[in-house]
C-alpha cells in the first residue's frame, strides 16, 4: 500500500505500539468507547516518557535513541477530520467516529485533537443536513445519500476544504446547500462532492465533483507549497511533520552532490524538501494520482532537479541496480505495516551509501532493521522518535543506516 492511500481508510484505532490500556479518569466523555486517545488521562510529559522508553526498549539492539521530538502544543493538531453521519429515529443528525471495533457511530461535538475550526464547520453541516432533509446513508440497507464528511485545513495558508462523501452523484439542492454552508463559514475555500458507491471500508471513492472553488487547497511545509486534493495523502500534523522531515534530511547528510531516491514518495513531500540540498531526486510512487500531484507540486515550487515515476519502488530499484545506476541516499517512508522483504532486498541490491527510514510503526521498524543489518552490510548510525499524534499511543521515528565499507 502506498503512502498516498494510508489515510483514505476509515480511521482505525487498533493497538499498534505501546500497549496502552483503557483510561478511567478521562476528560473526554467518549474516550472509553472511541479508542482513539489512549493517553487522554496522562500529562503530555508522561506520554512522551512512555513513548521514548518504548522505542528505547524495542530498538535497543541497534543503539541508543536520541531525545524524542515532542510537540509545543499537543491539542487540536489534526488538520484532517473525518466523520460518519447518521439520522436518529427522532430526526436528530449525529456525526462522529466509529465506536472501537464496531460501525456504531459515536457523536462527536468536540475533540481534544481535531482542528477546532473543522469541528465548528462539522456542526454547521449537521444542522444543514437536517434542514435540507438530506438522507444519511445506512450501511445495512444501502439507502441514503450522505456517507461521510471530510474537512481539511491548511495551517500555513488558512485554506479549508470540505468534502461531502455521497453514495450517489445526485445531490438534491446542492447549490443552495453549498451557498448556505459558505454563508455560515466564508473561510471555506473549496467544497467537493466525492462519490463513493462501493460497499467497502474506504471513506473516499475515486470520483470527485467540484461544487465550489478549485477542488483543492494548498499548504506550506518546510518552505515548499503543496497542492492537496481530496484523495491526497498529507500528514495530519504539519508542525511535527516539519520537524520529522528536517531531521530526516539532516540524517541524510546531503552536500549537494548526491542522487536521492524517494521511495513511497506520495505527492513528493520528502523528496522536494531534500531537493534543495541534493544534486538530483528521483521519486517513485505506485499511485498514478499521487504522481500527478507530485509533478504539479514540483512545478508549483519551481523544483527542477526532481523526477517522478509511476512504478513499484522495489521493481524500480532492481531495474536501477541492473543498469548499474548509482544512488547515494534512499528515503523510505512505508505504511504502518512496514516494508516487505522484496522491497528491502531491492534496496540492498541498489546499495546506497545511506538509507533514511521514516517509520510510523515501531514494531515493523524493528523487524525491518533486523533484516537490513543482517550480514553486516548496513549498520544503524542514528535513531530518534517524533511524537506526531499526542494523546494516542502512536509514535514515529527516523533511523539512519549507513553502508559498511568492505
Amino acid at each position: 500500500m502506498s503512502k498516498y492511500s494510508k489515510e483514505t481508510k476509515k480511521y482505525s484505532h487498533k493497538k499498534t505500539t505501546t500497549g496502552a490500556k483503557k483510561n478511567i479518569n478521562s476528560p473526554c466523555p467518549i474516550s472509553d468507547r472511541c479508542g482513539g486517545c489512549q493517553y487522554i488521562d496522562k500529562s503530555y510529559q508522561e506520554q512522551l516518557t512512555i513513548k521514548e522508553e518504548y522505542l528505547g526498549k524495542l530498538l535497543k539492539d541497534f543503539g541508543d535513541m536520541e531525545p524524542i521530538m515532542g510537540m509545543e502544543n499537543p491539542y487540536h493538531y489534526r488538520n484532517k477530520v473525518n466523520a460518519a453521519f447518521k439520522r436518529k429515529k427522532n430526526g436528530e443528525i449525529i456525526s462522529g467516529t466509529y465506536e472501537e471495533g464496531t460501525h456504531n457511530i459515536l457523536p462527536v461535538t468536540s475533540c481534544f485533537i481535531e482542528d477546532e475550526q473543522a469541528t465548528k464547520i462539522m456542526g454547521t453541516i449537521r444542522a444543514l443536513v437536517r434542514s435540507f432533509k438530506i438522507t444519511t446513508h445506512n450501511e445495512d440497507t444501502g439507502y441514503g445519500l450522505l456517507k461521510h464528511v471530510m474537512i481539511r485545513t491548511a495551517r500555513k495558508t488558512g485554506q479549508i476544504m470540505v468534502v461531502l462523501v455521497t453514495a450517489s452523484p445526485v445531490f438534491p439542492s446542492k447549490n443552495n446547500f453549498v451557498k448556505a454552508l459558505r454563508e455560515a463559514h466564508p473561510e471555506i475555500t473549496t467544497v467537493v462532492q466525492n462519490i463513493n458507491q462501493k460497499h467497502t471500508s474506504m471513506v473516499l471513492g475515486d470520483r470527485n465533483q467540484v461544487m465550489y472553488g478549485k477542488g483543492f487547497i494548498e499548504d506550506v511545509l518546510c518552505g515548499k507549497r503543496f497542492r492537496i486534493s481530496p484523495n491526497s495523502f498529507y500528514q495530519v500534523n504539519p508542525e511535527q511533520t516539519e520537524k520529522l522531515y528536517m531531521k530526516a534530511v539532516e540524517f541524510a547528510g546531503l552536500t549537494g552532490k548526491e542522487v536521492v531516491l524517494d521511495a513511497y514518495c506520495g505527492i513528493g513531500t520528502i523528496g522536494m524538501v531534500a531537493s534543495d540540498k541534493a544534486k538530483e531526486v528521483i521519486g517513485v510512487e505506485l499511485n498514478k494520482e499521487a504522481v500527478r500531484d507530485a509533478i504539479q507540486n514540483a512545478k508549483l515550487n519551481g523544483v527542477k532537479n526532481i523526477r517522478f515515476y509511476n512504478n513499484d519502488a522495489g521493481k524500480f530499484m532492481v531495474g536501477m541496480a541492473k543498469d548499474n545506476a548509482k544512488v547515494d541516499v534512499v528515503f523510505m517512508d512505508p505504511p504502518r505495516s512496514g516494508s516487505d522483504e522484496a522491497f528491502m532486498s531491492s534496496v540492498m541490491k541498489l546499495a546506497p551509501e545511506r538509507i533514511v527510514y521514516i517509520s510510523c510503526g515501531p514494531d515493523t521498524l524493528a523487524r525491518d532493521l533486523k533484516y537490513m543489518t543482517k550480514g553486516g552490510r548496513y549498520r544503524v548510525e542514528r535513531m530518534v522518535g517524533c511524537d506526531m499524534f499526542g494523546f494516542t499511543e502512536h509514535v514515529e521515528s527516523v533511523v539512519l543506516l549507513s553502508r559498511v565499507k568492505p
